[in-house]
């Protein structure tokens, strides 16, 4: 019965929005039927089994704990954890690498997010170990994708985990056993397998830019051949080692994406992120966006798929999210979205929230002359936010405010201050967890970029930059790093770009050390100076902590990573 539950939850919840899926692909028999006999009995069970894989994939956002992507906002030098006076401090662990900013965060802060990471791994596993008994029916297309699926969703799972936690239980078939941690090389091995077959069986016109429309949110080739390179980078520059796919090999895998995968810049960079592009065009009695997003969004009239119907072919794999959360089990919202307003007082389009997460304004300031930063944060000064007489109940309110916020994904609100949510009565209208952006894995500028790094080329690096009406630059690792700082800035990939720069994580240390320590920002109203200790990080290499609870939940078959 535990396997029926996870695909009837699957076709409830579903990890993929309403616009980004035709309803004959919802269309599936015996919906209340299925168990462990029946639930891989051929190909439609096989694909119901596969949207569970991404539903499992969703949770671990929507049922977060702290969260894959907060975290590596919080961990990079891009933001402060920021929170509440009275909130506990237990994000600071993460930001500063100093357990003793909140000590208990060790037992229980990861805690969620590897249950959810290892649920969403058992669901892949649960598919993948009955490919046998499936019956195709002769349609070896169906059966390459839907596997190929299903193993590019296990490779980025694995992804997330062996990137925070370093030594994790590698699981390639469903268990509940405890089992010794397998190295890093032992996983990224089964990541490079994965992401392979993926490439060799997802068919190419399956998904891709142009059918981006239909097909938004699914595990295409080109997202695996995309990813096997951010794969490929990450682990021979934090481990200095090689994998078992050469770097010409990464290079063809991209170019490929170049060349066929029909994927496009956005040529307004404020289109792909809706508070960039969108003002409140309400009146008295009418809740209305006027907006350019090319993304998912929800206006008077209901859903849109873009503001002129299509969305961006920049967007290579994302993960979709809608509004339906509720305080049930209903799990399908980019719930930390709240947690990136500010505190108490909300300066319209910009909705309270949380505080945390704060952008650092050194990292502003150091790209502050790059047109991309003015869409990706708020500065509250410049839109009149610290002029309002009720400033001071954000302040005193705030730890470590900056002045800035994550504009790219800022929760909204109306001229009269009244939530999108509300407005639209959409979901919960609920400030917690009815939010529905899609969060953007892959865009096509990382592919041009992740092309240029390998071949130490400027062409894909001033195709991004005359995109983005920027100047044009020669080849360096400078001006690369520079590049994804401004392109991907709280997108959740500067921490890992940071790691990855140097073995073990070295410039990271160097590089947060110098933008982190020694900030003024304000808590409760008064002015502090944030703090880094570069040795803290080293002495960690950068990993995250394998939260306490699991380990005594092993019988201590689990080890604590280095350093913590």
């Amino acid at each position: 019965m535990k396997q029926k539950a996870l695909f009837i939850s699957a076709v409830a919840a579903l990890a993929l929005s309403s616009v980004a899926c035709s309803d004959d692909f919802f269309e599936t028999s015996s919906k209340t039927t299925l168990n462990s006999e029946t639930a891989y009995s051929n190909a439609e069970t096989a694909e119901m089994a596969l949207i569970g894989c991404y539903d499992g994939w969703q949770a671990t956002i929507s049922n977060e704990g702290i969260g894959f992507y907060l975290t590596s906002e919080i961990a990079a030098d891009e933001c402060f954890a920021g929170q509440g006076v009275g909130d506990a401090t237990n994000y600071y662990p993460v930001d500063e690498f100093d357990l003793t900013t909140y000590p208990s965060a060790l037992a229980s802060l990861f805690d969620t997010d590897w249950s959810n990471y290892y649920a969403a791994i058992y669901r892949c596993n649960s598919l993948l170990v009955n490919e046998s008994n499936i019956d195709w029916a002769g349609d070896e297309t169906t059966h390459g994708r839907i596997i190929g699926e299903c193993r590019g969703l296990r490779a980025l799972l694995y992804f997330d985990l062996v990137r925070l936690f370093g030594n994790i239980p590698l699981l390639t078939e469903p268990s509940s056993d405890n089992i010794p941690q397998s190295t890093p090389a032992e996983v990224f091995s089964v990541i490079v397998e994965d992401l392979l077959y993926a490439i060799e069986n997802i068919p190419e016109d399956s998904y891709n830019g142009t059918t981006i429309n239909s097909t938004d949110g699914r595990f295409s080739k080109y997202a695996a051949e995309a990813l096997l390179a951010r794969v490929y980078l990450f682990y021979t520059g934090y481990y200095g080692a090689e994998l078992s796919v050469t770097k010409s090999q990464v290079i063809e895998y991209l170019q490929d994406v170049i060349d066929n995968g029909g994927y496009e810049l956005e040529t307004e960079y404020a289109n792909l992120w809706m508070p960039a592009c969108t003002e409140d065009a309400s009146t008295s009695d009418t809740y209305a966006w006027s907006t350019t997003y090319k993304g998912k969004y929800y206006n008077s009239d209901g859903w849109h798929a873009g503001y002129d119907g299509n969305l961006s072919k920049e967007y290579v794999l994302n993960l979709k999210f809608n509004s339906t959360q509720d305080y049930n089990g209903n799990l399908d919202g980019l719930c930390f979205q709240v947690y990136l307003g500010t505190r108490n007082v909300s300066q319209p389009p910009f909705a309270t929230g949380w505080g945390i997460s704060n952008p650092n304004p050194r990292f502003v300031e150091e790209y502050a002359d790059d047109p991309r930063i003015e869409h990706s944060v708020v500065d509250y000064e410049a839109i009149g936010f610290e002029s309002l007489s009720n400033f001071s109940n954000c302040t005193s309110d705030s730890r470590e405010y900056t002045g800035y916020g994550i504009k790219k994904f800022a929760p909204l609100c109306f001229a009269d201050g009244t939530r999108e949510s509300v407005g639209f009565a959409i979901g919960e209208q609920h400030m917690n967890i009815t939010y529905y952006l899609d969060w953007p894995i892959i865009r096509y500028a990382d592919v041009l970029l992740m092309q240029a790094e390998l071949q130490e080329s400027a062409t894909y690096l001033n195709e991004v930059q005359t995109a983005r009406g920027v100047t044009t630059t020669s080849y360096s690792k400078e001006n690369i790093i520079k590049e994804r700082a401004c392109e991907f800035a709280f997108e959740g990939i500067r921490y890992w770009d940071l790691l990855r720069y140097e073995q073990n994580g070295a410039y990271a240390a160097e590089k947060i050390a110098e933008m982190q320590d020694g900030v003024t920002v304000l808590t409760g109203g008064v002015e502090v100076k944030t703090t880094f200790d570069a040795s803290n990080f080293t002495a960690k290499k950068g990993l995250m902590f394998i939260p306490s609870n699991e380990i005594t939940l092993s019988d201590n078959v689990l080890v604590q990573n280095e350093g913590w």
